[in-house]
């Protein structure tokens, strides 16, 4: 009988050991998932030259390039006006083209009107002005992926004619919508043009007629370095070559008819000149180096009072005179090129420099970037172009991205966001952490706020002052509401609490007053009673006199939610709060959400230190009264220092329940990712995020891993909070263990 005994020892321990490894094994398998997700966030970029070859005789002096969506094709233009469509990894001819003429004489350049579309403007000698599209087709015949480009000119080829005195362009810019197109440039004798063609579409036909309109400014004769049109055709940005600018609003005009001059000054502190710039993605950016070596971006800000052009951030250069900047197509990234033939590449939101590289030994004349961002052409000077890959996946996170406050595109000062998608490709990403950090932390600290007091009272009452009978019967009762699924009480507070609670505030807020004054006068008015009627109700059986009481109070504070209102708050205590106290007031708030979770981490935290209390040996006690202390006194020095490494691991496993809670704060909440101690205010949570936010990410971009990043950060926050709380426990244990 002993060896068997031991055997079956010998088995438990094993199983349980194997069972605790088991455990501690799937823990560390799901950090290390988490951290190979989140890894590649950090990465920096990487370059790699592929292919280098010479081009063709005709298109060897190219001063543009484009490369299509896969990369294969590309459209060279020469200052002389010649061009083409090439092959991308090996420079041969896939199509030549005839660009067209104006009296004879071919484009003197090219101008694109922004990274996200393929709309070129050529410029001719006399002052006029014609809109082109490279397009390409893509088909599969015998499974084999062709891709066949083309040139369509837009508006049938019209000229527009910018120029009135035919003198030739030396600046241009282009702006395409739906409403109107604009164009503004810079004439040679140094006066700036800008024409809008408003559109009217025909209403049998369908056709658009355009409508030209002049628009007139006071006379610019400083040289400039570049002209830009805002995406929306309100801003027009003239970039002085001595590195001062000018904001003119085309939407406004003066007493004269003027368009409206709203910002200038000096992009530079240092007075520096400009040495290149380029307008970002979306068109509301701009970047500009200068001859110092400085390279920020700007971006109209519109405060209450003034518009100006503000700059948002500076990049590190390495002193380096920036000469070109060219935009992504579908990111906020840019590269930019200096004059030694290195290359830098940067993302503004995340604020990175990610690559620096040296991509050519002599002058660069063009170099175009792929709308998919993972591949670079680079023409020289001398006839070669090369082709580089580029491996660049996530380049707008970073820790300032993350946690900082950051300076979003059109806000008015930097913030904390987190706004993932949208509908339009030019969106620029938030990804700021902080509002579902401290979403997170308010939506625990209200529940805990809630359920902590509820359910260590509760448990203290129950183990220590209730009789055994009524304890048996109340204990298992609590214990069964944790068995009650959370997407029920989330539904249950979105759809019924959140309206009733905005409906009865007085009636809630009575009840928070009167419930507590209420159970102490009665405790006092039955201390009053005589002791034959006292002695009536058994030891241990007064909680249940209680439960009328509580029940009457209760009913009674929202019996009179009406009236009290009418008498307080002049009949809307909602619209106390927010017009004469300033607070706004959502009806899915934090108050919901502490009700709603409270309710379902009471069980938790209530079994656990119950247990923990009565678990303190009878004999610890029964000394404590034999020496003649009183209950309470018994209690507060005994029964709670002995049991405190309970009820603190209670209230740790509580909030780490509060913490992580997903279909709560998810359906009782406006799931608004603000950063507002407000009660009122609702908020979003890391877990609810998630939970909404994964069905919907791509695998594998940056939104899938910032998610993976969001739960990596959840899973460290309850490790650590549980290693802390873990290693005060054994403390108490250690201090509390003599008595």
């Amino acid at each position: 009988m002993p060896r068997w005994r031991r055997a079956k020892d010998s088995a438990a321990t094993a199983i349980v050991s194997s069972g605790g490894a088991g455990v501690l094994m799937a823990i560390l398998l799901i950090f290390f998932y988490l951290v190979y997700e989140v890894l590649p966030l950090f990465g920096s970029a990487s370059m790699e030259q592929d292919a280098s070859f010479e081009l063709s005789g005709a298109l060897r002096d190219s001063s543009y390039l484009s490369v299509e969506e896969q990369g294969e094709v590309a459209l060279v233009i020469t200052r002389d006006g010649s061009a083409g469509f090439i092959n991308a990894r090996d420079g041969a001819l896939v199509l030549p083209l005839d660009l067209p003429q104006v009296d004879g004489a071919a484009p003197q350049f090219v101008v694109e009107e922004s990274p996200e579309n393929r709309k070129l403007a050529l410029a001719y000698p006399n002052g006029t002005v014609i809109l082109v599209e490279h397009q390409y087709r893509l088909s599969y015949p015998n499974d084999v992926q062709v891709i066949t480009p083309r040139l369509e000119y837009s508006y049938g080829g019209q000229e527009f004619e910018l120029s009135e005195t035919g003198m030739p362009l030396q600046n241009l810019a282009v702006r395409d919508g739906e409403e109107a197109l604009v164009i503004a440039g810079q004439a040679e004798n140094g006066e700036v043009l800008v024409t809008r063609w408003n559109k009217e579409e025909d209403f049998l036909s369908g056709e658009i007629q355009l409508e030209q309109q002049r628009l007139s400014l006071r006379s610019q004769r400083s040289p400039l370095a570049g002209i830009y049109i805002g995406t929306d055709q309100r801003w027009l940005y003239l970039l002085e070559r001595d590195g001062g600018y000018q904001l003119w609003d085309l939407q406004r005009v003066d007493e004269r008819g003027d368009i409206v001059l709203r910002d200038n000054g000096y992009l530079f502190d240092n007075g520096a000149a400009v040495s290149g710039s380029a307008m970002l993605l979306g068109g509301i950016s701009l970047l500009v180096g200068s001859e110092a070596g400085d390279l920020s971006q700007y971006f109209v800000v519109r405060n209450a009072n003034t518009i100006r052009l503000q700059r948002v951030r500076s990049f590190d250069t390495d002193g380096q005179v920036i000469t070109a900047l060219m935009p992504e197509h579908r990111r906020k990234g840019f590269v930019a090129l200096d004059r030694s033939g290195q290359l830098q590449v940067f993302h503004t939101t995340a604020h990175r420099k990610l690559l620096t590289e040296q991509v050519s030994e002599t002058a660069v004349s063009a170099m175009a970037i792929a709308p998919r961002g993972d591949s670079l052409l680079i023409a020289s000077a001398d006839g070669a172009l090369a082709h580089w890959q580029l491996d660049n996946e996530h380049p707008d996170i970073s820790w300032s991205a993350l946690w900082d406050k950051v300076w979003y595109e059109s806000y008015p000062e930097p913030e904390y966001t987190w706004q993932s998608s949208a509908s339009n490709n030019d969106f620029e990403p938030k990804y700021s952490f902080s509002p579902l950090a401290f979403g997170t932390l308010k939506a625990a600290f209200y529940a805990m706020l809630i359920a902590a007091p509820l359910a260590i009272c509760g448990a203290i009452y129950t183990a220590y002052f209730m009789a055994p009978a009524l304890r048996r019967k109340v204990k298992p009762m609590i214990e069964l509401m944790e068995a009650l699924p959370t997407v029920i009480l989330g539904f249950l507070a979105g759809l019924w609490l959140a309206p009733y609670v905005e409906a009865n505030l007085t009636g809630v807020f009575s009840v928070l007053l009167v419930l507590p004054v209420g159970v102490l006068l009665f405790a006092f008015a039955w201390s009053r009673l005589p002791l034959r009627w006292r002695g009536l109700v058994p030891d241990g059986w007064h909680a249940a006199i209680l439960v009328p009481v509580v029940c009457l109070l209760g009913y009674g504070c929202f019996a009179l939610n009406d009236q009290v209102e009418l008498w307080l708050f002049a009949g809307d205590m909602r619209a106390w709060i927010t017009n004469d106290l300033g607070i706004s007031f959502d009806q899915r708030n934090a108050l919901v959400v502490g009700i709603a979770m409270g309710l379902a981490v009471i069980p938790t935290i209530f079994s656990i230190s119950e247990d923990a209390i009565f678990s303190v040996p009878r004999h610890l006690s029964y000394g404590s009264l034999a020496l003649g202390a009183t209950p309470w006194q018994t209690l507060k020095g005994v029964v709670m220092p002995t049991a405190s490494p309970g009820i603190f691991s209670a209230l740790m496993i509580g909030m780490g329940r509060a913490v992580g809670e997903t279909m709560i704060v998810l359906m009782a909440t406006g799931n608004t990712p603000i950063m507002d101690v407000n009660i009122f205010e609702g908020m979003r949570t890391l877990a609810a995020n998630i939970a909404v936010e994964v069905p919907e990410a791509e695998v594998d971009s940056t939104h899938y891993r910032v998610l993976f990043l969001a739960a990596f950060v959840l899973f460290m926050f309850t490790f650590v909070v549980n290693t802390a709380a873990e290693i005060v426990r054994q403390r108490l244990r250690v201090k509390y263990g003599s008595l």
